[in-house]
């Protein structure tokens, strides 16, 4: 299998690149005569490269949706229904969602996405950037920006940051991404080492778990109350098997919405000084806050430079721009670095230029009040919708902010089983499963997300979850988490 390749050192794309493209251009024509790929050394050794080569290749195929992996076994091609040409939201899919890739069901009242709708694009604002880069610049545009990214884009993101959420940090600090997940992927290529302890929220987010989990961590889930993770179960875990680093999301933490309070922030901060850890403080929807509350997120307190914080426009701008950023501690910048350049040598020019000018012109803050003043009322209606589901055994919290709703079923509801039978009436939702790492719990909770669904299909969403409910209730309700 793959006896035909060949690789040319002498071209001026990436040797990785170049297998990536071989590869994919033989699973689309589907010329390969077995389902599993070579093994990374195997494959290395045949061709002649490191086999960094091959992991580097055989990660965008898999980021790309050409393969998938299953630890201690290989590299698989998937199916071709997941190929390219056909949508990956048009049937549900549970490996998918492990994953962090929420299919939709066809046709379906979509409960289960966390994207923006695109009504609230700022298309005109942002054509107005896009139109001024190409007369100011021209073909310089469509240059390669430095690897960290373009730099008058890294002194708005630096004003940004100050103006925003009163974190200092200078342009050099700032590394541009494509989106706030290859930031988890950079992070995973410079942190971790096979067998690194890496410890997370529980639930946490599938997409930084599958990161972590392709460079071979050992990855624990520790439990979270309603001030965010569980100081105590954090406190022995780190004692006892000294992490690499720890993931969170401390401002709407998905899929809980949980919200950090300031005094487990502090002691969240302690802890990495005194055991001498990383933070990862992943940030998508700090911003989109329903209550007077501002909310800031840990790396604001972060007086050491112990947080990496990476943030994506993605959910509150529009996901296809892909631009996001991370802030680079002294002690790891040469290193990330690097592995920015192997993961794509550098974002798109011409976005993060167009994007620069929405930032300097102040289109973000008025975007920002838009989609705010839009997205509470959906919120409204989904909660005053669950309210009248209560009688029927269900629990949430109130999370005053971001794009969903966690929330607890009735005693011997199965999250699993709500998924397909809800699924089967045209409503698609997320069973907690997804989100947990290991399964205690995990069948108790749905997310039901608001993001990207109307006003009326709110309210028709919610009836479908009412009628598929009701004939399960049996007994009364049992609260399985301490805030739900």
């Amino acid at each position: 299998m793959l006896s035909h390749l060949r690789l040319d050192k002498d071209k001026d794309s990436p040797l990785y690149i170049q297998l990536y493209e071989s590869i994919r251009d033989a699973i689309e024509e589907e010329t390969l005569e077995s389902e599993k790929l070579p093994s990374i050394r195997a494959l290395a050794k045949q061709l002649g490269v490191n086999n960094v080569t091959v992991v580097n290749a055989y990660k965008q195929l898999e980021q790309d949706n050409y393969v998938y992996t299953v630890k201690g076994s290989g590299t698989f091609i998937k199916q071709p229904s997941f190929s390219q040409e056909n949508s990956l939201v048009e049937e549900g899919d549970m490996e998918l969602m492990l994953s962090g890739i929420f299919p939709l069901l066809k046709n379906s009242i979509d409960f289960a996405s966390v994207s923006p709708t695109p009504e609230l694009f700022p298309i005109e604002e942002f054509k107005k950037s896009l139109v001024e880069v190409l007369d100011r610049d021209g073909g310089q545009a469509f240059l390669y920006p430095e690897i960290t990214g373009f730099g008058p884009l890294r002194e708005s993101i630096s004003q940004f940051l100050l103006e925003h959420y009163s974190i200092a940090a200078t342009k050099d600090q700032i590394l541009i991404t494509s989106g706030g997940q290859q930031g988890l992927d950079i992070i995973s290529k410079t942190l971790i080492q096979q067998g690194d302890v890496i410890l997370v929220e529980n639930p946490t987010y599938p997409g930084a778990f599958a990161a972590f989990q392709s460079r071979g961590a050992r990855i624990l889930g520790i439990p979270m109350d309603d001030e965010g993770i569980d100081l105590v179960e954090l406190k022995a875990y780190v004692k006892r098997y000294r992490p690499k680093f720890i993931y969170l999301m401390p401002n709407y933490h998905s899929p809980t919405t949980i919200c950090y309070s300031e005094s487990r922030k502090k002691e969240v901060l302690r802890l990495a000084r005194e055991y001498g850890f990383y933070i990862i403080e992943d940030d998508f929807l700090t911003d989109l806050g329903f209550s007077d509350e501002k909310k800031l997120p840990l790396k604001t307190l972060d007086r050491f430079d112990q947080v990496i914080f990476i943030k994506s426009f993605s959910k509150i701008f529009m996901p296809g721009v892909r631009i996001g950023f991370m802030t680079l501690p002294k002690a790891l910048m040469r290193d990330i670095i690097k592995a920015k350049h192997t993961t794509d040598i550098s974002s798109s020019g011409y976005l993060q230029r167009a994007f620069d000018l929405y930032l300097r012109k102040g289109f973000w803050r008025d975007h920002i009040n838009k989609i705010t003043s839009f997205y509470r009322g959906r919120y409204r209606l989904m909660i005053a919708g669950l309210e009248n589901l209560k009688p029927l055994g269900i629990s949430y919290l109130q999370p005053h902010g971001g794009l969903s709703v966690w929330v607890s079923l009735p005693r011997g509801v199965d999250g699993i089983k709500l998924y397909e039978e809800c699924g089967k009436r045209g409503l698609a939702i997320v069973p907690g499963k997804v989100f947990f790492t290991d399964d205690k719990d995990a069948e108790k909770y749905i997310r039901l997300s608001f993001s990207a669904v109307s006003e009326e299909d709110i309210q028709k969403g919610l009836e479908i979850l009412k009628d598929v409910l009701s004939p399960s209730m049996d007994e009364p309700s049992e609260r399985y988490m301490p805030f739900l």
